[in-house]
């Protein structure tokens, strides 16, 4: 009895971490397509990839996930370049793009 209520409530923790990393996800595909069109890049692929995943305080002291995801842009067509967004909870602490070449 007790084993089946600490499963379950072993799924349920995980199921809420799956759910809001994939939210956070989200939310970082969308910032990096936005921003690269802001620069007039491609983004290419289509996506972003988790890099790194830790705790940090935000602005009000609470321990929030900080999530690293990547993505690969290019500018001319030929290259490809890599860009970071750095999301502390579901916000977007900053977004970093490799300098990259103009023609």
């Amino acid at each position: 009895m007790l084993s089946d209520i600490i499963l379950i409530s072993f799924m349920c923790l995980a199921y809420g971490y799956w759910f809001n990393a994939q939210k956070a996800k989200e939310i970082a595909l969308k910032i990096a397509s936005g921003h690269c069109l802001s620069m007039e890049v491609q983004m290419l692929d289509g996506y972003v990839a988790l890099n790194g995943i830790g705790l940090k305080r935000n602005k009000a002291g609470k321990i929030r996930l900080r999530r690293s995801f990547l993505f690969e842009f290019s500018s001319t067509g030929n290259e490809r370049y890599n860009g970071t967004v750095l999301m502390l909870g579901r916000q977007v602490e900053s977004i970093y793009m490799d300098p990259y070449r103009i023609e």
